[in-house]
């Protein structure tokens, strides 16, 4: 790895790797390692999707908002699991079991509506599905 401001994007990483998100004081140490302005650190950490700012869940929910996946029912989906979670779009669980995230196509059009759990495909979901998936999961050894 770089040293510089150069290096920003690839430490960032590093670091997200290492500790799972970026924290204010991952932030800002990168940031003294580099030489790099506070405001531009995080502004790169929020820009690219990639980086989180918050610890992620046990779990990974990530519902498709493609526009197949939209059109047959993603939106009632992603509505349903917040209501049932008690967590918005991009949060976790205030126990850190599950995040909610969302994705503008995963490329399974035909599988519509799907969601993507712990990297497993889930096809044609419903809110209760994907529940119920989490809850076989949890218990899964």
């Amino acid at each position: 790895m770089g040293a510089g401001p150069d290096a920003l994007i690839e430490a960032l990483h590093a670091v997200q790797e290492t500790f799972g998100y970026l924290d204010a004081e991952a932030l800002a140490y990168v940031g003294a390692s580099l030489r790099v302005p506070p405001s531009r650190v995080y502004g790169v950490a929020t820009f690219y999707s990639f980086f989180t700012l918050k610890p992620a869940g046990e779990h990974a929910v990530v519902v498709c908002l493609g526009t197949a996946c939209y059109i047959n029912g993603s939106g009632a989906v992603l509505a349903g699991l917040q209501r049932e979670l008690g967590v918005e779009e991009g949060g976790t669980t205030d126990d850190g079991r599950v995040s909610l995230l969302t994705a503008h196509c995963v490329g399974t059009c035909s599988l519509a509506p799907v969601c993507v759990v712990d990297g497993e495909m889930l096809p044609r979901v419903t809110a209760a599905s994907v529940l119920d998936h989490l809850t076989v999961s949890a218990v899964a050894p």
